[in-house]
C-alpha cells in the first residue's frame, strides 16, 4: 500500500482511530456507538459495513462485549495504538481491500496471514508437540525473514504469526518486530523464557501479542510440557500483565483435558484474573512427536464444546476460538492460503501447521510464486472440503480429502515420518473417528442451518 492516494486513506484512518482510542480511554461503554460511527468512515466497502453493523447488533444482544472494551483500557498506550492502528487499520480495514485487489492481479489468493517458523530449536520436550519431528537445527536468517515480510506487505498482508520451535530463542527476533513496526505479530511461544527483561522488550515494541501454550492447570501442563512448565508460565502471565501487554493463551484440546471446558468455567476465569485476553483452541492431531490418536478428543466430547465455548464466550471477557468447531464463521478450513500458511524453519511452504507436506520452498523464491503453487490449488478449489462445516478440516474431519491431494499434487513429507499421518494404522483410525464425527454432527449442523434460514427468512418480513 505504497501509492500517494493509499497513504492519504492510511492516515484518515489513522486520524480517526486516535480520536476512537480519546472515547475509549475517556468512558468506552457511555462513547462505543461514536466509536461504531468512526469506524463506519475508514472504510465504505460493504463486507466491512456489514460487519459493523453486525458488531453493533451483537454489541445489544451481548454485553459482555462492553467487558472486553473495558479490559482494553488496561494495556499499554502503546499497545492500544499499535492494536487499533496495525492490527484494525493496515492488516484489517485497509489491507483487505488491497489483498482482493491483489489476489485478481495475480490469479491467487493473497491470505490475511503468514505463519512463519524462525527456528525449529526448543527448550522444551512436550508429549505429542505437532512440531517435534522438524530438524531442531533449522532456521530462518534474519534477510529471509524480513524478505518474506516486506514482500507481504506489497500484497496488504501485515499480521503475522510466528511459532516454532520456540520462538523467544530466535536471536533476531526482536530485529524482526522493531523493523517492521508498521505490522502486528502473535507469537506462539511456551512462556518459560518470558522474564522480567524479555518482558520489558515485549512492552517497548509494542507490536507483538505473546500467546502461551498450556494444557489447563498445573496438573495437565507439567504433565504433558514437563515439571514446573506451569509455574514458569503463571510467572510470564505476571510480567506480562504488569506491563500492560497484550497477550493470550493457547490450548491443546485434549482427551484428558476437555472437560475443563465443558465443566463449569473455573479455567477461563482464571485465565482472565492472570490478563488473558484471548484463547485459540487447537484439537489434538497425531502428527508430530510420537503420534497417538487415543489423545484425541472423543466425538462426544467434542458436541460438548459446541455447546459449552458459545456459552462461554456469552458470559465471560475473554476472546475463544476453537479452529475445529468454528468452521461455519470462516467457512471452512482457512488454511492453503485462503486465508493463512505455513512456512517452517526449514523453508517448506506447508498449507497449514498440522499438515506437513509441501511443494516448495521459500529460500530464494518470490512470495508471489509461492502463492501459486498447486498444493495450494487444490486447496483452495476443495475448500470447505465438507458442507457440513463442523467437519473443516482436511486431516481429522475428511482424512481422505488429504491423502487425495497430497497424492494429486506430489507432494513430498517435510520431515521424517509426516506421511504417518496418511499411512497405517493411523489413517484408519482416523477414518473412523471422521465417520463417527460426521454422525454425531450431522444433527447439529442441521439445526444451525435451520436458525440461519429463519434468520434469512425473517428479515424479509415485515418489509
Amino acid at each position: 500500500m505504497s501509492s500517494t492516494f493509499d497513504l492519504v486513506k492510511k492516515m484518515a484512518a489513522e486520524k480517526i482511530v486516535d480520536t476512537g482510542l480519546k472515547y475509549i480511554r475517556q468512558d468506552p461503554k457511555s462513547n462505543f456507538s461514536k466509536i461504531l460511527t468512526l469506524a463506519k468512515k475508514i472504510n465504505q466497502v460493504e463486507t466491512y459495513q456489514r460487519a459493523l453493523e453486525k458488531v453493533e447488533t451483537m454489541t445489544k444482544e451481548n454485553p459482555v462485549i462492553y467487558d472486553y472494551i473495558d479490559r482494553a483500557t488496561d494495556l499499554a498506550p502503546k499497545f492500544q495504538e499499535n492494536l487499533a492502528k496495525t492490527f484494525f487499520v493496515n492488516a484489517t480495514l485497509l489491507g483487505t481491500s488491497y489483498r482482493k485487489e491483489k489476489s485478481s492481479e495475480l490469479g491467487a489468493s493473497v491470505p490475511y496471514t503468514i505463519l512463519l517458523d524462525p527456528t525449529s530449536a526448543c527448550n522444551l520436550n512436550c508429549e505429542g508437540c505437532w512440531a517435534g519431528k522438524y530438524e531442531d537445527s533449522e532456521q530462518l536468517s534474519f534477510s529471509e525473514i524480513d524478505r518474506i515480510i516486506t514482500e507481504a506487505k506489497e500484497l496488504g498482508i501485515y499480521f503475522f504469526v510466528l511459532s516454532g520451535g520456540e520462538p523467544t530463542v530466535y536471536p533476531h527476533l526482536f530485529d524482526i518486530f522493531e523493523k517492521h513496526q508498521d505490522c502486528v505479530f502473535m507469537m506462539y511461544t511456551n512462556g518459560t523464557l518470558i522474564d522480567e527483561e524479555m518482558a520489558d522488550k515485549i512492552a517497548s515494541v509494542g507490536n507483538v501479542s505473546p500467546t502461551l501454550s498450556l494444557e489447563g492447570f498445573e496438573e495437565y501442563t507439567d504433565d504433558r510440557r514437563g515439571s514446573g512448565t506451569f509455574g514458569k508460565i503463571e510467572d510470564a502471565m505476571e510480567h506480562l500483565r504488569e506491563r500492560g501487554v497484550l497477550f493470550g493463551t493457547s490450548f491443546t484440546v485434549t482427551r484428558k483435558n476437555c472437560h475443563l471446558l465443558t465443566e463449569g468455567s473455573s479455567f477461563v476465569e482464571a485465565l482472565i484474573d492472570k490478563g488473558a485476553y484471548y484463547t485459540w483452541l487447537f484439537h489434538y492431531v497425531p502428527i508430530g512427536k510420537n503420534p497417538n490418536t487415543d489423545l484425541m478428543i472423543t466425538p462426544e466430547q467434542r458436541s460438548e464444546l459446541v455447546e459449552s465455548i458459545p456459552d462461554l464466550r456469552t458470559n465471560y471477557p475473554l476472546f475463544m476460538v476453537d479452529f475445529w468447531n468454528d468452521g461455519h464463521f470462516t467457512d471452512g478450513c482457512i488454511a492453503g492460503g485462503r486465508r493463512y500458511f505455513h512456512i517452517n524453519a526449514s523453508g517448506d511452504v506447508e498449507p497449514c501447521a498440522f499438515v506437513h507436506f509441501a511443494v516448495d520452498n521459500i529460500k530464494g523464491k518470490p512470495l508471489v510464486e509461492v502463492l501459486k503453487n498447486p498444493l495450494f490449488e487444490e486447496y483452495q478449489k476443495e475448500a470447505p472440503f465438507n458442507d457440513n462445516l463442523y467437519r473443516p478440516c482436511p486431516i481429522i474431519d475428511n482424512p481422505e480429502e488429504l491423502r487425495r491431494i497430497v497424492q494429486k499434487v506430489g507432494a513430498d513429507p517435510t520431515h521424517e515420518g509426516a506421511e504417518e499421518v496418511l499411512e497405517e494404522p493411523v489413517a484408519s483410525d482416523l477414518e473412523k473417528k471422521a465417520k463417527k464425527w460426521g454422525q454425531v454432527s450431522r444433527p447439529i449442523h442441521h439445526e444451525r442451518q435451520g436458525q440461519k434460514e429463519e434468520v434469512v427468512s425473517g428479515s424479509h418480513c415485515g418489509g
